[in-house]
């Protein structure tokens, strides 16, 4: 027919309907593979589908390429990528227009980041204003993150029906409203209400973000591009306390932290939100299709996305039946899952920890200066995220380009670095803390920590989305849920826990965790293989 050859290709490449995990019931695998699947693809009757999936989170931004497209019978009227070089494939958009996305969306994910710690600086003030113990305020920060576990099981599941965009910035326009009600407050039901809210609506960046990465950069290049996203998300919350501290001690006051995370986040979404294109390939080739019929009047042309829509028992099945058998069942998953749940739960204890050192034990009285030893977090993150750029296009790349795909463990060397690194830094950073000691000395000792925080956290990220792989968003459901929930539970005691047995002790109790967990990374890197194939999760390499 003349008006099918006019039709441009468009296809995705296709899943089996098994129980598995990615799209919902069907095994997932990663943007890249479908794009280039996709890419290659000459004509309307060629053989693959697919049906991409990406989790938010900055952790699907690390996949790995998945296993081949499974073929299936020719469709003359399922819609396809118009060759290799279709210029609406967001893997054949420029490089410009490639960074300016991964750079405001990153903006954006900063936004949301900050706003989990700068209220932290506010706690002592709002307590007082309110008549609560600091235990009560402690709260407003935790719920963020707790706010943070509970988001990604909604924009999961929307962003794989409606794409990234929409439900991206319904989150983060949620987002920024709702700290309008924390800025005009006048009671602490309202504060810690609305910054749940907050937290939730918020982790629509943190979950969809880092699959967006995914959709248009190629495993290599991505390195740089995950590095700018990862960079945000944990900056973010080291840059809160520093901003806070000098906004809630001056004439401001502690409202104007949520009015200025108002701004910050309002000014960013309506740039992105203007700018930003959708980048969820099924999504664009629905798009595409919908087009199509009405410019064709052929009813029969359709996109893979439009012959299979995720029931409610699958989407339960991938995020939470799952996730929850995977826990308990993969030793790699769980044992990580702890190791991860630690060091993200230690910094945002350290938010409290900090002023404890620096205010009560150091007798610093301006919390604006006391807070600014956090910048030895900042350029410890900074340092972790160089390694991972550096060993990401070298060791890394070579890798890729000889076998086509790296060994899962390969992931693991600079997380045994960093898993050395993070005891040392606690050790340091405690027994540095009295007033007779200098207090370069101590600041100092957060680099070691925060490079040790980001380089297991993101490389232990990569290194399940990499052994799971088919089922990484299942298993990432599971460690990001339980992540978050501890790093909202450690300031609750955690401030206790440095008033009772002093900066020294307490430290270095989170340093003795930390030793604990050294041999973690050690033996997957040496056992993991052996142990991959005993996982009925693990694709068998």
């Amino acid at each position: 027919m003349e008006v099918e050859k006019r039709i441009p290709s468009a296809g995705v490449e296709s899943d089996t309907q098994t129980p598995s995990h990615d799209n919902l019931n069907r095994e997932e695998t990663s943007t890249e593979t479908s794009n280039r699947a996709n890419a290659n693809v000459p004509s309307i009757g060629s053989s693959a589908e697919a049906t991409e999936r990406a989790e938010g989170d900055i952790e699907k931004a690390l996949e790995t390429t998945a296993p081949p497209a499974t073929t299936i019978p020719e469709d003359p009227f399922l819609v396809k990528w118009d060759g290799p070089l279709d210029p609406e494939n967001p893997m054949n958009w420029a490089i410009a227009k490639k960074w300016y996305v991964t750079f405001i969306t990153s903006l954006a994910t900063f936004t949301v980041s900050f706003a989990s710690s700068v209220f932290s600086q506010a706690t002592k003030q709002t307590a007082e204003e309110f008549q609560v113990s600091d235990i009560v305020m402690t709260l407003a920060t935790s719920f963020v993150v707790l706010g943070f576990a509970f988001g990604p099981l909604i924009w999961g599941p929307l962003s794989e029906l409606y794409g990234r965009m929409i439900p991206l910035w319904i989150g983060f326009g949620g987002f920024t409203i709702l700290h309008i009600p924390v800025a005009t407050a006048q009671n602490v039901a309202t504060i810690l209400i609305f910054r749940f809210l907050i937290g939730v609506f918020g982790s629509s960046t943190l979950a969809i973000v880092g699959g967006m990465l995914a959709d248009f950069w190629d495993p290599v290049a991505r390195g740089v591009a995950v590095a700018t996203f990862a960079s945000a998300t944990f900056i973010g919350p080291v840059a809160g306390p520093i901003v806070g501290a000098f906004v809630v001690n001056s004439h401001l006051g502690w409202r104007w932290t949520a009015w200025l995370t108002f701004i910050l986040s309002a000014t960013f979404g309506i740039i992105a939100a203007a700018t930003v294109p959708e980048t969820y390939a099924p999504v664009i080739l629905q798009r595409r299709a919908a087009r199509l019929r009405r410019e064709t009047k052929n009813w029969a042309l359709h996109s893979q996305l439009d012959e299979h829509s995720p029931t409610m028992s699958e989407i339960i099945t991938k995020y939470f039946s799952r996730p929850l058998h995977m826990l308990f069942m993969e030793p790699i998953l769980l044992l990580l899952t702890i190791y991860l749940s630690l060091i993200y739960g230690m910094l945002f204890l350290f938010f409290f920890s900090y002023p404890v050192s620096f205010q009560e034990v150091r007798g610093w009285e301006n919390p604006g200066i006391a807070a600014l030893p956090f910048l030895g977090l900042f350029g410890g993150i900074l340092i972790g995220l160089a390694l991972i750029v550096y060993t990401t296009k070298t060791r890394y790349a070579e890798q890729m380009k000889k076998q086509g795909r790296a060994v899962p463990e390969e992931r693991l060397p600079p997380v045994i670095i960093g898993a050395i690194a993070l005891p040392v830094g606690l050790f340091w950073f405690s027994w540095t803390s009295s007033p007779d000691i200098l207090w370069v000395s101590q600041t100092l000792a957060g680099i070691p920590i925060g490079f040790g925080i980001v380089v297991i956290f993101l490389q232990g990220v990569n290194y399940i989305i990499d052994v799971y792989l088919m089922f990484a968003n299942s298993a990432m459901a599971a460690n990001t849920f339980m992540r978050c929930v501890c790093a909202a539970a450690f300031p609750l005691f955690g401030v206790q826990m440095y008033h009772k047995l002093g900066v020294n002790w307490a430290g270095s109790l989170l340093g003795f965790l930390s030793v604990a967990m050294v041999p973690v990374p050690i033996l997957f890197y040496v056992y993991g293989e052996k142990i991959r194939g005993m996982s009925r999760y693990s694709p068998k390499m």
